[in-house]
């Protein structure tokens, strides 16, 4: 591919017939001919390394800054920006084949993507999937490592999407996807918007600045679907100038939720729009899935499905794995798994399971290491409101001592009347957890959700299920 197809510039224009064989950011995949982006990272900044490349065979260098390097440098004010729309063009503009559907904000958009995708799905829209658990084309499961890929990556998958024959893409899309510029050129149809509580602050500078990232995806799409019961969101929904729709469980607005009852085995509630009423019934329990479905039916319907396809699809579905999925345990308790990792997560999980709570409501949860440490005591409190009994552990302590982020828990609990037990080990505090749990008891363990690994010291990987390791505890209580 010559570098003009690549970059719409014209400080390419002396070297724009150069033939280019392959595009990176990544020093150690640059080869004869290579287009060599140099990105400033969070330890390495590939401008230090463009004269190299070059020696080392690239036929080009993108730079933010005058290199000394002649006619082989392309000047941009972003190199970031400028990569990611070039992988956009070294794919064919893979984005441009398909329908895209974004979803953002802190929680709920796992749910949210999955219930829309099988929607589609059922209405017989091949869909690919983009997110945290996995990412999926129609039905062929395929790994991930981050929410939204890296810039190249994404590309590629999208690339095999509509190489698949998928009409529609239903992505996560979070702020590190959104302020790298990883999602290229992406344009949505629809973009959702959650909620905003505090999470990745050891990335972003302040909430603020996290805002802003997220608030990216609504200068590119053409309907803007948001949650006014957030406060963000309401906001974001003074702020966006694209056609717009506000979604609520709480109070009227043009979208909302009306009549919501709430069970151990799932939901029920109106979805209200336009004057009209449609009864809605999920096996997704808890208030915050029946505003994840509320968003979703409100995407679908704008990309022109019909209520009465959407309801059949809703009915069916079983839910996210590690999304308030219950384990099985033929016992008299109840077991969910979260991926609740957040103050705000847990306190909607918690205030959620508690209306259907028979007995005493068990939280068992922990705080990743190497992440914001300010949300520790927050995660406590929050757990604090709701459950009865707590027990605080480890989640993926990475290269932080397990103890020392415990301390940082415990933090939040001072001057408060809360029954808690420590057991560091997460395996070890599950069968705790297992162990004290009595008739009607509901064990809710927060924060690995889908995983299953830990993340240990050295940044090594276990394998850690937490369905396997809770069926290995209820082995152990009947020996």
């Amino acid at each position: 591919m010559k570098l003009s197809d690549l970059i719409e510039n014209n400080a390419v224009t002396a070297i724009g017939d150069t033939e280019i064989s392959s595009v990176t950011d990544d020093t150690r995949k640059v080869t004869e001919g290579s287009l060599f982006v140099c990105v400033k990272g969070g330890s390495f900044d590939g401008h230090t390394a463009a004269a190299e490349m070059l020696e080392k065979g690239a036929a080009a260098v993108v730079c933010e800054r005058d290199l000394g390097l002649g006619d082989r440098q392309i000047l941009t004010d972003n190199s970031r920006k400028l990569y990611g729309q070039i992988c956009s063009a070294w794919f064919g503009h893979p984005e441009r084949k398909m329908k895209m559907i974004g979803v953002t904000g802190t929680n709920g958009k796992t749910t949210i993507t999955n219930v829309i995708k099988h929607i589609l799905m059922k209405n017989g829209h091949k869909t690919g999937l983009v997110g945290t658990i996995q990412n999926e084309i129609g039905d062929e499961v395929l790994h991930t490592d981050n929410t939204t890929p890296m810039a190249y990556d994404f590309m590629a998958l999208l690339a095999k999407m509509a190489e698949a024959g998928c009409e529609y893409v239903v992505m996560e899309v979070s702020s590190f996807g959104l302020c790298q510029y990883r999602i290229g050129s992406s344009y949505f149809d629809v973009a959702v918007f959650t909620n905003l509580t505090q999470d990745h602050l050891d990335y972003h500078k302040d909430m603020e600045d996290y805002y802003q990232a997220k608030r990216m995806l609504f200068d590119i799409c053409d309907c803007a679907v948001i949650n006014i019961d957030d406060d963000y969101g309401k906001r974001l929904f003074g702020e966006v100038s694209c056609k717009r729709y506000g979604f609520s469980v709480k109070e009227n607005a043009d979208i909302y939720a009306d009549g919501i009852k709430i069970k151990s085995t799932g939901s029920s509630f109106w979805f209200c729009r336009d004057g009209k009423s449609h009864l809605i019934k999920t096996r997704m329990p808890g208030l915050f899935n029946v505003s994840n479905i509320t968003a979703a039916i409100a995407a679908c319907l704008e990309e022109g499905l019909t209520i009465e396809s959407i309801i059949p699809a809703i009915e069916g579905y079983n839910g996210v794995k590690g999304r308030c999925e219950i384990i099985p345990t033929g016992r008299d308790f109840t077991v969910i798994c979260d991926y609740a990792h957040t103050p705000d997560a847990v306190e909607n999980i918690l205030r959620s399971v508690k209306e259907y709570t028979e007995n005493d409501l068990i939280c068992l949860f922990g705080c990743g290491g190497n992440r914001d440490s300010a949300k520790r005591p927050k995660m406590a409190r929050a757990a604090a409101k709701y459950a009865d009994k707590l027990i605080v552990t480890s989640d993926n302590p990475r290269n932080e001592k397990p103890e020392a982020i415990i301390d940082d828990i415990l933090a939040g609990l001072d001057g408060m009347s809360v029954n808690y037990d420590v057991v560091v080990d997460r395996r070890e505090a599950i069968y705790h957890a297992l162990k004290i749990a009595e008739k009607g008891d509901i064990i809710v363990l927060a924060g690995k959700g889908h995983e299953d690994y830990q993340i240990l010291a050295g940044m090594e990987h276990i394998h850690f299920d937490e369905r396997e390791v809770v069926a290995d505890g209820l082995k152990l209580l009947d020996q």
